[in-house]
């Protein structure tokens, strides 16, 4: 049996710089990955199969339209060359912090190492969605493009974050579609102090958000609201937002006081993997 972790997936920033001729979004983000997580084991069996339990189940798919199954499909099989995959579904959904992604991207690797085998092609891990890639991650890295462009970023300071959920699902293609300037200014190059870079990029999905989900605002204010909160952002598409703290102990004092003031939505603390 193998265990393989899908940690959340943060963008610390994503700035929206075009849109293709179909469709498809130009994104240049600074992404990280943080201690929390959903978790995937895998194990010998005949036939290809999919249970899933944990606070998050309800509603996941168990056939086909898994984004794990589809992820499994993509690897050369023989006949009895199965896997018995168990998904913990500790992440929310429509949550902007990768989700079905991550899952996706654990279960390539997970299977690729039970059946010892490479990963797949790129474009054919692209074609299950554009954080897929990104997702196979673990340090921090910029993802430009469609998600299709992954380059290794800085070295940056130890990090802890605080994440919070409004337990309100956001669809990706919804925010998208309000967002209505579509070629902003891209990252800035990351030089000098760190917090000071951070704070003067931003999360262009985040108006588009808010408008779709107002109580993505409220989630904002209350994480701005705890002590020792250094940057205040929404991840991804919504509708989870972060706070971002020099220590360990911080980050649970904040985690440990929003979830006394909001017991009805999801909050967790833990480390960035830098």
């Amino acid at each position: 049996m193998i265990l393989w972790p899908a940690r959340a997936k943060l963008n610390l920033a994503l700035h929206v710089v075009g849109q293709r001729t179909d469709g498809y979004h130009l994104l240049d983000s600074l992404v990280c990955f943080v201690d929390i997580a959903d978790q995937l084991t895998v194990a010998p069996a005949f036939d290809l199969s999919l249970t899933v339990e944990g606070p998050f189940s309800m509603g996941v798919p168990v056939d086909d339209g898994n984004l794990v199954l589809k992820a499994a499909q993509l690897f050369s099989r023989e006949t009895g060359q199965g896997a018995a995959i168990h998904l913990v579904k500790n992440l929310p959904h429509g949550a902007g912090i990768g989700g079905g992604s991550a899952d996706a991207a654990a279960a390539l690797q997970a299977l690729a190492q039970l059946w010892g085998q490479p990963l797949p092609k790129k474009d054919a891990i692209l074609s299950l969605g554009a954080d897929v890639p990104v997702c196979l991650e673990t340090a921090p890295v910029f993802m430009r493009g469609i998600g299709d462009e992954i380059t290794t970023a800085p070295a940056l300071p130890p990090l802890w974050a605080v994440l919070a959920h409004p337990n309100l699902p956001l669809a990706t293609p919804a925010v998208f579609a309000t967002l209505q300037q579509k070629d902003n200014p891209p990252l800035a190059p990351l030089t000098g102090d760190f917090w000071s870079w951070l704070e003067a990029q931003r999360n262009d999905l985040e108006a588009p958000a808010i408008a779709l989900c107002p109580q993505v605002a409220s989630v904002l204010n209350a994480l701005r609201g705890t002590a020792s909160a250094r940057i205040v952002r929404m991840s991804g598409s919504g509708s989870t937002c972060f706070a971002l703290y020099d220590s360990a102990d911080a980050s649970h004092a904040a985690k440990a006081a929003l979830q006394a003031a909001h017991p009805a939505w999801w909050v967790e603390a833990g480390a960035i993997m830098v």
